[in-house]
């Protein structure tokens, strides 16, 4: 199937981008050596935030919200992790947390990627797609079976971008799924954690409505 972004525009409602004028929540990206943190910082900017990179225990802590990113190979992220000791502060946040992409997959239980143990934040695996397919799926894809407030005025199969080879497997915290070589977790909701497996931040209008309601949650 031929995705693309002028389907994405297609699919969503134009509206105005905007975070509460009242208190405009302060905003930390994880960094820790294993995320497409530029991107995301430029996103945010166009939002009007202007997020701050850092790895140091009680900034992240004292934040309004909290971004963990990542790209590369799980078992190497989760080394990076470890290193700083962010495996053990990460599950402890009080404050709305957003992993994404790989980001996400190290929030669940366990990855295939070198047989990685997660930080259990999510209840399920995360499996390796089937060379039935092409692997890594790489583009747009529609979300459905939208739920939380995280995916407020988004509609139903809005287009988003990925970049995967591993995908979170149905489970009862998914707050929407994708379908590739059948369906799955593309986001995941667990108390003050979410998690989406696509790039907010490189997914043009829905991406953007995404970051601001994640920005307008309820603390």
């Amino acid at each position: 199937m031929s995705l693309n972004k002028e389907k994405l525009t297609a699919s969503s409602e134009s509206s105005s981008l905007s975070v509460k004028a009242v208190d405009r929540p302060s905003v930390v990206i994880i960094d820790y050596g294993a995320g497409n943190i530029k991107s995301i910082q430029f996103a945010f900017k166009r939002l009007g935030i202007d997020a701050v990179l850092s790895n140091n225990p009680e900034t992240i802590k004292n934040a309004d919200r909290v971004i963990f990113p990542g790209v590369g190979e799980a078992s190497s992220a989760l080394k990076m992790l470890k290193n700083s000791q962010l495996d053990k502060l990460i599950p402890t946040l009080k404050q709305p947390v957003l992993g994404i992409c790989l980001g996400m997959q190290l929030m669940c239980k366990s990855t295939e990627e070198g047989q990685t143990e997660g930080l259990g934040i999510f209840q399920v695996d995360v499996k390796r797609f089937s060379d039935t397919v092409k692997v890594p799926q790489m583009g747009w894809n529609t979300i459905s079976n939208l739920k939380s407030d995280l995916f407020k005025d988004i509609p139903e199969d809005s287009y988003m971008y990925l970049v995967h080879s591993y995908y979170a497997e149905d489970c009862k915290e998914a707050i929407a799924t994708t379908n590739y070589n059948g369906n799955y977790t593309t986001a995941v909701k667990h108390n003050n954690f979410y998690g989406v497996q696509f790039h907010p931040e490189k997914s043009s209008i829905a991406g953007a409505k995404l970051l601001e309601n994640f920005l307008n949650l309820e603390s």
